[in-house]
């Protein structure tokens, strides 16, 4: 996992589902971390500092647009 870089971490899996499905649709290597612990105990979630993406360094600042366009106003898929 040393060629995984943190991009950004979410505190609730609900937060980040339309990510997910898009990384998966187009098939970038990446990873929740901390995702299964707190999809059951979600009050551990900042315990546990959240659940993180992880993603492959050479996709990263791909990833990191993908997300910035989500979160924009006129996106109409967005992140919650």
């Amino acid at each position: 996992m040393k060629n995984f870089v943190l991009i950004t971490t979410y505190t609730y899996p609900h937060e980040y589902v339309v990510l997910k499905f898009l990384l998966t649709e187009e098939e970038i290597p990446f990873y929740f971390e901390n995702e299964t612990m707190i999809g059951i105990s979600p009050f551990y979630s900042n315990a546990l500092g959240g659940i993180k993406l992880f993603v492959h360094r050479d996709y990263a600042n791909y990833v990191r647009e993908l997300i910035k366009d989500l979160e924009a106003p006129d996106s109409h898929l967005k992140i919650v």
